[in-house]
């Protein structure tokens, strides 16, 4: 069974930035790893997503030029870099892990993905 662990989450001003972490039992090598967050109340949606292999991401318009997905392959972690915060970004974020992917685009589906992490409170307050 794949674990995957998200860290980094907290209570920070709107304006100001967070650093989200995430790393697995396995290798990423071969996946499409994303960020999703959930909002009470709301769907969880995808955030941002890169094929580990290749590097391509893709990020949703909401976070676009405030969130930057990157990752470290020598430490098998994946980051989301939080900037510009607001209180509507307030959630849960989560990681996770679809296997099979190399060169291929990700997806911020989150239908694609088989292996969640347990999630990280990120609360933006006004």
């Amino acid at each position: 069974q794949v674990q995957v662990v998200e860290s980094g989450g907290g209570l920070v001003q709107a304006g100001g930035s967070l650093n989200l972490s995430c790393t697995a039992s396995v290798s990423f090598d071969h996946y499409a790893v994303g960020w999703f967050r959930q909002a009470p109340g709301k769907e969880r949606e995808g955030v941002s997503c890169i094929t580990w292999r290749s590097g391509s991401t893709a990020t949703a318009d909401s976070v676009k030029g405030r969130f930057t997905i990157s990752r470290d392959s020598a430490k098998n972690t994946l980051y989301l870099q939080m900037s510009s915060l607001k209180p509507e970004d307030t959630a849960m974020y989560y990681c996770a892990a679809a296997p099979g992917y190399s060169t291929f685009p990700c997806s911020r589906d989150m239908g694609h993905y088989n292996y969640w992490g347990q999630g990280t409170q990120v609360t933006v307050s006004s």
